[in-house]
């Protein structure tokens, strides 16, 4: 184990040293990602004692893995050449697409991220390099020349949870400045997930500020809660200090988050100027947030004109017998409720290699038997922030109008 542990430390070490790539290159770094003129991508890493060097990363094949939940497309896998100086490279066989791509290496098996990219992300537990190509619908990601909204860590007392608990709001541009009220997204995380997912990975605040910008949305506050009612606020910003990032966290969709919901509204209603009325709430989000934003918006049908479903867990087949999982009760009567009081919109939106698009279809079945309008986008791809990106960019310009 202490060999083991000892190899990847050197080996990320000669992946990333900044010293030894600049002793070998002449005071020159190597760069990685190298994005060409023609939208094809270089990637390198120096690693002379390495025995075999890959990537994987989102712009590659997908490949099919088993997972507990099924079949499941997972980034693809490339191998990196070595060249006279040990530096290792993979060059894309085609120009990438607009899109923003993540991605990390392996070492001798040991997965490293890519030392000469400083741009990483978090997702859960893993940690990845970025990238992005312009143009298109990638360009909504892009930090723009326009004005900028304010995005603020909050602290609040949740009283169902006894915890004092984080979220994440996104002011508009504008907003410190005016006394003008506004309306507000609620935008829900997925599992293993927290009140900074939306904000790093799904680029939430430059797609609002771009779309707004653009005239193609308009003005809003978004907040984005921490869905995991059993924890404070995401690792590293919790009492519990540096805990290891997980999915398995106590209370994860039995009911009390959602139980507890209102109370967040309630908050956001008093510290901020909003127009605090059914026309002017939506709520939405990803997998896990998919399923609260269904389960919170039945059981509350009169609180938001807006729903969105982004690749939604659907149904609630296993019950823990848990105090709050009376939420999940009466489905079809709650759905009902919810239509009879006529949401401005009801958005369903999932890729069509999602494992959730089965229960996603089943739920499309039901809203149409029962003359029960929504609207639907389905997009290339499996339960990927590739096509979360895009859902938010669409529902976006589609609330408060």
């Amino acid at each position: 184990m202490k060999k083991l542990s000892i190899l990847v430390i050197a080996l990320c070490m000669t992946c990333g040293s900044a010293s030894a790539q600049q002793a070998l290159f002449g005071g020159q770094m190597p760069q990685s990602p190298e994005i060409h003129a023609d939208k094809t991508v270089t990637f390198r890493c120096m690693a002379p004692g390495a025995q075999k060097v890959q990537i994987t990363g989102d712009f590659l094949p997908t490949r099919k893995i088993d997972t507990p939940m099924g079949k499941y497309d997972a980034p693809g896998v490339a191998d990196l050449t070595k060249d006279e100086k040990g530096v290792w490279s993979y060059t894309t066989t085609s120009p990438l697409s607009p899109e923003l791509y993540s991605y990390t290496m392996m070492v001798d098996g040991a997965s490293v991220t890519d030392h000469l990219n400083v741009y990483t992300v978090r997702d859960i537990a893993n940690v990845s390099n970025y990238f992005l190509i312009g143009g298109g619908k990638a360009d909504l990601y892009k930090v723009n020349k326009v004005a900028h909204g304010t995005v603020s860590k909050v602290w609040y007392d949740d009283a169902k949870a006894g915890l004092t608990r984080r979220m994440t709001v996104y002011t508009p541009a504008g907003y410190e400045t005016s006394k003008q009220k506004y309306p507000v997204l609620y935008l829900l995380h997925g599992i293993g997930g927290d009140e900074e997912a939306w904000m790093d990975l799904g680029r939430a605040s430059q797609i609002l500020d771009n779309l707004i910008a653009q005239g193609k949305a308009k003005p809003m506050i978004v907040v984005m809660t921490n869905g995991n009612i059993s924890q404070e606020a995401a690792p590293g910003q919790t009492s519990d200090n540096l805990i290891v990032p997980t999915l398995g966290l106590p209370k994860t969709m039995e009911g009390s988050f959602e139980v507890s919901f209102p109370e967040v509204v309630k908050f956001v209603d008093a510290r901020y100027r909003t127009l605090a009325n059914t026309q002017n709430r939506a709520i939405a989000g990803l997998s896990m947030g998919g399923f609260h934003s269904l389960y919170i918006s039945i059981n509350n049908p009169k609180t938001f004109g807006y729903v969105g479903l982004f690749s939604a867990a659907i149904g609630k087949e296993q019950r823990s017998g848990g105090a709050n999982e009376y939420i999940y009760d009466n489905f079809d009567k709650k759905l009902a409720d919810l239509f009879a009081a006529k949401p401005k919109l009801f958005w369903i939106g999932i890729g069509n290699t999602d494992f959730l698009f089965k229960d996603n279809t089943a739920l499309r079945e039901k809203l149409t038997k029962n003359h029960y309008p929504f609207t639907y986008m389905e997009t290339d791809g499996g339960h990927i922030w590739r096509n979360w990106r895009i859902y938010l960019g669409e529902f976006a310009q589609k609330i408060f109008k």
